[in-house]
């Protein structure tokens, strides 16, 4: 099946992804400001990220406090109903941003990389213990400990990765290890791309839609 206009395939993504030497020096997590409310409703990034993936309505109170909601990790397969058993992951780390052109870009495209959600693929809300385990780490090193969730999550972690501002940079083995598990990606699947922190796909409602339908496997 042919990809629509304006989307690319698993081949193309993988094209995306050149290599480059990593470079860690001057990482400093705060150099990347979140969490902050974008459209300016009171509700920062992770509340937005965890109201749009809850898999029920979420009632949101004053100050954007949040009860009712349902979620579910899919690193691990853990349900939730209390948002403070979760975190908030970059689906690529920001370290590993930093790492791969990160530290030449902007102050504000930081902020809009570490605050994405434009795009359902940037940020998911996981249980803490898998995201404090995966940490830093690319899929060279680290893939969640539930099997089901690999075709998922490598799906995801593909457009995030290739769409970074400024580069498209992976280390050699970080490449190698994407190109050998594209397998495990559902080939038929297509993605459209939107640039990280385009203001046109930043508000709550549009960060709403798409996590509500960011596919989960293949």
């Amino acid at each position: 099946m042919s990809p629509a206009p304006g989307e690319v395939t698993l081949a193309q993504l993988l094209s995306m992804l050149t290599t480059q030497p990593e470079n860690r020096i001057g990482y400093d997590r705060a150099l990347f400001a979140h969490w902050i409310d974008a459209d300016g409703d009171g509700c920062d990034t992770r509340k937005e990220v965890l109201i749009g993936e809850s898999r029920i309505a979420v009632t949101v109170g004053p100050n954007c406090s949040l009860s009712g909601g349902s979620w579910l990790s899919s690193y691990d397969d853990v349900p939730f109903t209390d948002p403070s058993g979760l975190d908030i992951d970059h689906m690529v780390p920001l370290a590993e941003a930093w790492d791969s052109g990160a530290w030449s870009w902007s102050a504000a495209t930081r902020q809009a990389f570490a605050n994405d959600i434009g795009v359902g693929w940037s940020l998911i809300a996981v249980s803490a213990s898998s995201n404090r385990a995966k940490s830093d780490q690319d899929p060279a090193d680290w893939l969640p400990p539930e099997a089901d969730a690999w075709c998922g999550y490598l799906g995801d972690w593909l457009p995030a990765g290739a769409t970074r501002p400024t580069r498209r940079s992976a280390s050699r083995r970080l490449r190698r290890t994407l190109i050998a598990a594209r397998s495990a990606i559902d080939s038929s699947r297509s993605w459209h791309l939107i640039p990280t922190g385009s203001t046109a796909t930043t508000t709550g409602s549009v960060a709403r839609a798409v996590s509500a339908a960011r596919p989960r496997g293949p």
